[in-house]
């Protein structure tokens, strides 16, 4: 007899982690590496958020709070989705978990049984299918590639909703591409999902504030106020607000499914940390400004990451409207010998190709469920930036 569950069999390690583990391993080790892997900022924390967590702690907040979330921090939340998306929510219909992560996984384990299928467009955030393996249901993929700028179409999503369809778990803008959906192209898949009654949609809105040019963020259940009674809207603070670290998300929806996913986390982790949930009604309520100087050094990032790769022989590098991820096809290099004498016979060959040859650190496209490809972060400094998509040049140039 195994001591070790059998669920951990449906799942693997987060490959976006290993990625990020691996180059710091060698960077310690003295090798020259730059890590393109880690998804995100680095900005710091804003200073008014950070004063509201010291306060916080000189205030004595330093107990359990509510399961679910302190209700001035919900009261935060409630306001922000008015403000920003035109959804009028109540306490009841939010809940604050340890990280965005927290509350999409809360709402699978919540309510998947065996046999309940979650469609999940390609390229997908690598945890997706893992939840959803680990809640009991079944990952259901449907690709988006680079022929349709790696947006699901309507027809896609009508032709993978089954009877057992449970979920459609949307993410735009995307991880790992960067995609964002417009409001028509919205509008056209919830036309399909309000066809089908039973399909609830899991709406991962974590990069709704990282958008570039005229792009105009829109989230399905404001699109289609039909959906808005099974819709969950997920979001947190992690991205737009340089708080990964602080591990606030938080998400909205019917008041009976957030009251299912307070009794999980009741009995995993309870609350998230008292001091973070202060730092994140400040974050809310505070200045938003800095947003926008931030995104101006992320789109001049992004522009010349497009630019360099779009240069390299074999690679076609989209330009995606929002987050800070690119997701270049490799299809010009497959098959190819690289000049340390590695086949690229798939696109996690080039990747390690190119660590040890290079030194570069990427996540391979088939992480994200969608090949040949490879997802580069580019929330790291224009000096790395630079001297990566050089070596990667390079690298790609030397491909025989």
């Amino acid at each position: 007899m195994s001591f070790l569950s059998a669920t951990l069999a449906r799942v693997k390690p987060s490959p976006t982690i290993a990625v990020t583990t691996k180059a710091r391993e060698l960077k310690a080790a003295g090798k020259d590496v730059i890590g393109l892997g880690a998804g995100e900022p680095d900005f710091d924390t804003p200073q008014n958020v950070k004063d509201a967590a010291k306060a916080a702690i000189d205030r004595g907040e330093t107990k359990y709070t509510a399961v679910d979330g302190l209700p001035e921090l919900k009261a935060a939340i409630c306001d922000k989705f008015k403000r920003d998306n035109n959804l009028s929510y109540t306490p009841a219909q939010i809940s604050v978990g340890s990280g965005g992560k927290q509350t999409l996984y809360n709402a699978l384990m919540a309510t998947l049984n065996p046999g309940d299928e979650v469609i999940i467009p390609a390229p997908y955030w690598v945890s997706y299918p893992d939840m959803v393996l680990l809640a009991g249901g079944t990952p259901v993929i449907v690709e988006a590639g680079i022929e349709t700028a790696f947006k699901l179409t309507p027809q896609a999503l009508e032709a993978a909703i089954t009877p057992k369809t449970k979920w459609f778990i949307f993410n735009s803008p995307s991880n790992p591409t960067g995609a964002g959906y417009t409001r028509d192209e919205v509008k056209a898949l919830t036309d399909v999902l309000m066809r089908h009654p039973h399909v609830w949609v899991m709406s991962d809105d974590m990069y709704e504030k990282l958008v570039y040019d005229d792009f105009v963020f829109s989230t399905p259940a404001e699109v289609e106020p039909g959906l808005y009674d099974r819709t969950l809207t997920c979001n947190g603070v992690s991205k737009a607000y340089a708080m990964t670290g602080w591990r606030i998300g938080y998400a909205a929806g019917p008041a009976h499914l957030i009251k299912a996913m307070g009794t999980l986390q009741s009995q995993s982790t309870s609350n998230p940390s008292s001091i973070a949930q202060w730092a994140a009604v400040e974050a809310l309520n505070g200045p938003q400004d800095f947003i926008a100087a931030n995104n101006a050094v992320f789109k001049r990032r992004r522009d010349m990451v497009v630019d360099m790769l779009n240069a390299a022989p074999g690679i076609t590098c989209p330009v995606p409207e929002g987050a800070f991820y690119v997701y270049p096809s490799i299809a010009g290099c497959i098959g190819k010998t690289s000049a340390g004498g590695t086949k690229i016979e798939n696109d996690e060959a080039f990747a390690t190709a190119l660590l040890e040859e290079k030194g570069v650190a990427v996540v391979f496209g088939a992480a994200f469920g969608l090949s040949p490809a490879f997802r580069v972060s580019y929330a790291t400094s224009d000096e790395n930036l630079r001297e990566a998509c050089t070596r990667i040049q390079e690298f790609c140039a030397t491909l025989t």
